[in-house]
């Protein structure tokens, strides 16, 4: 168990960068990202929250395809600038997370020993639209990403996950922060 707690610690730190050097708008986010959700895809399997842990490989999918858009996905191949989230996007979005949420739901309630198949399926769905919406610098992003992060917290407590609460704690703190510091350079813009 000693060894699980190592690794989460240092999955979290990673966890910590990643998402400080995303709302900073930093491309370094993309491979500290990648080496994040590879070590979570460790410890979510331990905690069974296989929701979770079937993320983290989306996740790393997100991260490379994150790493190219923000370098090449703007207008003439060049960086990607913030916008905000087209309104017909909306329903799209949200189709594809209740989808997402109820397929998952019924696959691990039904299939698997998940302890928290529902819960776990919603918020992975959320996860899922926020990161492709972080992918594409939507605004809105960190929106999805401070209702998810209030959810997890008391989730990864109740599961014994007392190093990754703490980091879902603090990338909550800096989902605030990266609404915010978007949110001027959209208004700027």
């Amino acid at each position: 168990m000693f060894g699980l707690s190592l690794l989460e610690v240092v999955a979290a730190v990673f966890g910590a960068a990643s998402v400080y050097l995303s709302a900073r708008q930093h491309i370094a986010s993309w491979p500290t990202a990648l080496v994040n959700v590879l070590l979570y895809v460790v410890v979510f399997r331990e905690a069974r929250l296989y929701a979770d842990m079937s993320l983290q490989f989306v996740y790393a999918a997100l991260s490379l395809y994150g790493w190219y858009e923000w370098k090449f996905g703007g207008a003439g191949r060049t960086p990607l600038p913030v916008t905000r989230t087209p309104r017909r996007l909306w329903p799209v979005l949200a189709a594809a997370g209740i989808g997402t949420a109820a397929l998952l739901g019924y696959l691990f309630a039904t299939h698997t020993d998940a302890s928290s198949p529902l819960l776990d399926s919603a918020l992975t769905a959320a996860s899922l639209v926020a990161q492709w919406m972080l992918t594409r610098k939507l605004l809105e992003n960190w929106l999805i990403w401070i209702a998810a992060d209030a959810v997890y917290v008391p989730l990864y407590l109740s599961k014994g996950l007392y190093p990754t609460a703490v980091l879902y704690a603090v990338f909550l703190g800096l989902a605030v922060k990266g609404y915010r510091d978007w949110r001027a350079e959209v208004r700027a813009g």
